[in-house]
């Protein structure tokens, strides 16, 4: 999912993303940034086409990465839950004294 889609399934506005995933949600985030920071060292695509082979690697990594637990788990890992307490209060909804 992209960011924006992510915000939107999990259903929050302005929070962080990243502190409203689980512990298992930010390690496969922070892996698949690893390993696409060190993809594009070794690899030092140039180029619009470059850039867009280096997304698809990318994306097959992301994918794999998210299969091995939830294939052990027996469950998806990304959620829809939001690790922060919280609740929005309806924009027009007055609050009351």
């Amino acid at each position: 999912m992209k960011a924006c889609e992510y915000t939107s399934y999990k259903g929050i506005r302005k929070e962080s993303l990243r502190d409203n995933m689980s512990d298992i949600e930010v390690a496969l985030t922070d892996l698949g940034e690893i390993a696409t920071r060190e993809l594009a060292k070794e690899h030092k695509p140039y180029g619009l086409e470059q850039n867009k082979k280096m997304l698809k690697w990318m994306d097959m990594l992301q994918k794999w990465l998210e299969m091995i637990p939830k294939k052990n788990l027996g469950k998806a890992v990304i959620s829809n839950q939001n690790m922060l307490p919280y609740q929005y209060i309806d924009e027009n909804h007055k609050l009351e004294n």
